[in-house]
């Protein structure tokens, strides 16, 4: 466990076109912890955390300054091989989004492409250990050439997670995982966030401050594009230190 943030972002700026989306963010995120960002619809929270893996270099308008680093590595770098970075950086989506592969195949197409596993065992192995981390073999071990797509709602988030961790990333991004999903469902994803803490730095985007509480032991408030305030969870929720995260959390906007 080393002290040294595992990504850290400095002075970030994004714009779409002409349209700035995020002004100066500056945030550390932290190998054993969760961090939260939580703010109104439109407030740059989505787009900061896509600037994390470059998701947004899919986007022509798109254009991110300042300087972003995992593990003292410059992401922007031209050298930094992207496809790489995605691996070491996954992501979950707020929609699951299965590929319209069997169960075993979502899991395994990452290891196979990123040449993880050296024998069809070791692929097995690779894909039992991703789905019981995601808290899922249980569910689907019987079942595994089964589509990934006649999973529940919930399950096919879960297997989205287990095909995210079988690359053996280092963070993962997590873009409002639960908005799709019914308290059940959600309350799983929750408890799962619980365990692979400390194995990822994990970052969630949330809509529900409730959960952000629950799940996070640090959060960042956004607000029209910029971070308003970043501290220890209990004291964001309890103790903020800036009226504009005090009106938010009372629930007088957003």
């Amino acid at each position: 466990m080393t002290d040294s943030p595992k990504m850290t972002a400095r002075h970030v700026n994004v714009h779409y076109g002409p349209k700035q989306a995020i002004a100066d963010v500056s945030i550390d995120i932290e190998q054993d912890r969760v961090v939260a960002f939580i703010g109104p619809s439109g407030c740059g929270k989505s787009t900061f955390l896509r600037t994390l893996n470059r998701m947004n270099d899919t986007v022509p308008s798109a254009r991110v300054e300042g300087d972003i680093r995992l593990d003292g590595q410059d992401i922007y770098a031209p050298e930094m091989d992207v496809v790489q970075l995605r691996a070491r950086v996954g992501m979950v989506f707020q929609k699951p989004n299965p590929f319209p592969k069997s169960i075993y195949e979502n899991v395994a197409y990452g290891p196979r492409i990123h040449g993880l596993a050296a024998s069809k065992a070791d692929l097995d192995a690779v894909v039992e250990r991703s789905l019981t981390r995601a808290g899922l073999w249980n569910e689907v071990k019987d079942r595994l050439s089964d589509s990934g797509t006649a999973l529940s709602g919930g399950q096919q988030q879960r297997l989205c997670i287990a095909r995210a961790i079988a690359v053996d990333p280092e963070v993962i991004l997590m873009d409002e995982p639960c908005s799709a999903l019914d308290p059940i469902a959600t309350a799983k994803i929750e408890e799962l966030i619980h365990e692979l803490r400390g194995r990822y730095a994990i970052a969630i985007v949330t809509h529900n401050m409730q959960q952000a509480a629950r799940v996070s032991q640090r959060t960042a408030f956004f607000h029209l594009g910029t971070l308003v305030e970043y501290g220890a969870t209990s004291d964001i929720f309890t103790n903020p230190r800036q009226e504009r995260t005090k009106d938010y959390i009372t629930g007088r906007y957003g």
